[in-house]
Formats: C-alpha cells, structure tokens, sequence
C-alpha cells in the first residue's frame, strides 16, 4: 500500500478526524486519529498489516511483538503475514513487561509493531523488554507516524505505512479555544 491509499483508507472509516480535540497529554490538536475506528474491520488490519510485513519478508524476523491494546491486534495480523508468532507487552505496576508465559530464547529476532506513535515512549519501553529478555530488536513498524519525524529509537530502525505532522497547542495558545470552538469526542485510552 501507498502511503496515501494508507491515509485514505483512514479517512474513509473515520480514523483520521478533524475537529478540536484535547489530546492525552493536555495539549490541544485539530486533528485527531482513533485507531480503532480502522482496527474494528478485520479485513482492513489484515491489509494493513500485510503492508507492514511486506517491508520485512527477508529480515528473518521470528517473533513480532506489540504493546497492548491496539499493538496485540498488530502484531497478530503482522505475525499470521509474516508465518511468525505473535507477542504482546503490558504493563504491571506501571512498568512494561511480559506476562502469560511469554518469553524468547537469545537471539530472537523481533519486529516490534505499534499503532499510532506520538513521542515514541511506549515504544522504547517495549525494545528494552525484548532486549532484557535477549531477543534482538531489528525494526519497529508503525502504523501511523504523527511524531512529525521526532521518533527516534537508536540503533533500531523504523518505518511507518503513514507519516503525520500533526499540530499541536497549549491550551492558552489554542486558536480553536481563541474561536470558542467546543471540544470534539473522541475516544479515550484510559491514560492519565
């Protein structure tokens, strides 16, 4: 998939929003993009996926590792793709970690996939999991870039099927509250 047959499939189920929105980390954007919108039609994460594991068919990737909640679906569909297993993080006390009995054996080569990427945090939490648990982290795959080209996980490669550069504002400096413009619904992570 092109980068724009990506962004169009997102707009067409509503996944890319326009509106004003307030965003997990208290600043404001008038854009907004709900994974799950896209995520809720099996046949549309299997494309998508299939797209992410194109980019890896060669790597020998074994074992294709996601943060929960939307990276589980992620990595299962980029997993069934590639002919791999699928893994997923979560987190226990605050802290990122491997539970249900997973586990990799040294050496394990790992494609970590995500869905919508901001800052990246989450991401690097789950590359120092497999790397404590001696698998080898060769890529991270994500589904939507909205870093603006600000992620940045060191010696691990990434790539994204769309690349966003979406706005921000502090409240105070938000031209949509300047306008008295309501906030738009979205939907919520749970995050605090």
């Amino acid at each position: 998939m092109t980068e724009q047959e990506v962004k169009e499939l997102l707009i067409e189920t509503g996944a890319i929003m326009d509106g004003h929105f307030l965003l997990t980390s208290g600043l404001h954007s008038p854009h907004y993009v709900e994974k799950f919108n896209v995520l809720q039609q099996p046949k549309y994460t299997e494309k998508l996926c299939q797209a992410m594991a194109e980019k890896f068919k060669d790597a020998n990737i074994e074992t294709v590792v996601g943060p929960m909640t939307g990276g589980i679906l992620l990595a299962h569909e980029t997993g069934k793709a590639l002919g791999t297993r699928a893994i997923f993080t979560e987190r226990v006390d605050g802290k990122m970690t491997f539970r249900r009995g997973f586990s990799l054996h040294e050496g394990e080569r790992c494609l970590i996939v995500e869905d919508i990427v901001t800052t990246g945090g989450s991401i690097k939490e789950v590359i120092e999991v497999v790397k404590a648990h001696g698998g080898i982290p060769v890529a991270v795959s994500m589904l939507v870039d909205r870093s603006g080209g600000k992620a940045n996980f060191g010696d691990v490669p990434c790539t994204a099927l769309l690349h966003m550069n979406v706005e921000t504002y502090k409240p105070e400096e938000c031209p949509m509250c300047k306008q008295g413009l309501a906030m738009t619904k979205r939907g919520s992570t749970g995050k605090k």
